[in-house]
């Protein structure tokens, strides 16, 4: 068996990506899917970024607009008024 080799010369390690977190709570349309664009523009490749909101359209919007723009949808969970939504990059 081949032997796995790491660089940790950067201080990183390379199966972890960053985490973004952004909080739409009591915000409503647009905001919810202008903050998550920003977050999605921020991010990198392989990068999770996790959305908390409040809106029930939003949690909709959001999903149909991480399809439209390729990415991955990892969850969406909770209520219409309560909800967390996983992408990743």
């Amino acid at each position: 068996m081949a032997d796995i080799k790491v660089d940790t010369t950067k201080g990183e390690c390379p199966l972890e990506k960053a985490e973004i977190k952004v909080d739409c709570r009591g915000e409503t349309c647009p905001v919810p899917l202008v903050e998550v664009r920003k977050a999605l523009r921020r991010a990198s490749p392989g990068d999770v970024v996790e959305v908390v909101g409040t809106h029930p359209a939003s949690r909709k919007e959001i999903p149909m607009a991480v399809e439209a723009l390729g990415l991955t949808l990892l969850s969406v969970e909770g209520a219409d008024d309560d909800w967390t939504i996983r992408i990743r990059r």
